[in-house]
């Protein structure tokens, strides 16, 4: 199969799916990627308690919407 035919299946599988089933793989998508932060944010602070590690989270989501 080429990209190209893989793509065109991938999109027909889209407009198959209802909003709610196409939103939540980008929910899981931002759940993962908040997930590795997290890991990140431990490694760079391995002090932080999960107060802290959840407020460096929320200032680099606050960071990254004003780029």
């Amino acid at each position: 199969m080429t990209p190209e035919a893989a793509l065109d299946m991938q999109i027909e599988r889209y407009r198959q799916m209802t909003g709610e089933q196409r939103l939540k793989p980008a929910l899981d998508l931002h759940e993962f990627a908040c997930d590795v932060a997290r890991e990140g944010i431990r490694h760079q602070f391995p002090e932080a308690g999960p107060a802290e590690v959840e407020r460096h989270l929320r200032e680099r989501l606050r960071l990254a919407r004003e780029l």
